[in-house]
């Protein structure tokens, strides 16, 4: 018994490094985009050589936002990692079919707004976040 409540200590306390490493390179990440989008205009007046620079650091960052993930879900048991697939598969066909349509609903100017990459962004969240809770309902 023992050992098997070593085993998951481990486990719990590997799980928790995982998560605040995916956490660390996730707000690396939006500072530097941040950074990236408001910096021309408040910190080095639009030089392009700068704003590239910033665009680049910030495309490295999400590389290493993206490996962290990626070692997280690895290490998260099989139950985990279906609601984790089951979720990016419905967050990715929303975000492609409401992107796609939206994108050819402005084209057409059927609707009134322009369609902000923002907007899309917030419903990929949302869906992603619906879609782990409905996941872990789901398999409780």
């Amino acid at each position: 018994m023992d050992k098997a409540k070593k085993e998951l200590g481990f486990w719990q306390t590997k799980q928790m490094k995982d998560t605040f490493r995916v956490g660390c390179w996730s707000a690396a990440w939006v500072a530097t985009m941040a950074t990236a989008k408001y910096g021309p205009e408040f910190l080095w007046q639009y030089n392009d050589l700068i704003t590239s620079l910033a665009y680049l650091i910030s495309l490295l960052v999400s590389v290493g936002m993206i490996l962290a993930g990626r070692q997280q879900l690895k290490g998260l048991d099989e139950m985990h990692q279906k609601i984790q697939l089951e979720a990016m598969g419905l967050t990715s066909g929303v975000g492609l079919f409401v992107g796609l349509t939206l994108s050819n609903m402005e084209a057409t100017k059927l609707i009134p707004f322009e369609a902000d990459i923002l907007h899309l962004a917030i419903l990929i969240s949302l869906t992603y976040i619906f879609a782990i809770i409905a996941g872990h309902w789901k398999y409780r």
